[in-house]
């Protein structure tokens, strides 16, 4: 596995795994899931004012960011759209 670092306003984050089966108990095929807008925030960048921390799950926009490979993605700090609180 490759570690990257990110910069400045940039957050490394893993993807949660979305759901296989819809609310009406439907299946999902493998190749038709869509991507999740959910995931674990795994490191930030240089910036030293983040309103996100390592460990926080946040969701951001279907369209955001840089996937790195199938389950992370660089987002800049502004795609961010909430942290999900459990």
């Amino acid at each position: 596995m490759t570690k990257i670092r990110p910069l400045f306003d940039r957050l490394y984050v893993e993807r949660t795994e979305t759901e296989l089966k819809t609310q009406g108990g439907l299946y999902i095929p493998e190749g038709s899931k869509e991507k999740g807008q959910t995931g674990k925030v795994v490191a930030t960048g240089t910036k030293a004012d983040f309103q996100v921390k390592v460990g926080d799950v946040v969701f951001f926009g279907k369209y955001a960011g840089t996937d790195v490979d199938e389950k992370h993605i660089i987002l800049k700090e502004e795609d961010v759209l909430g942290i999900v609180e459990r």
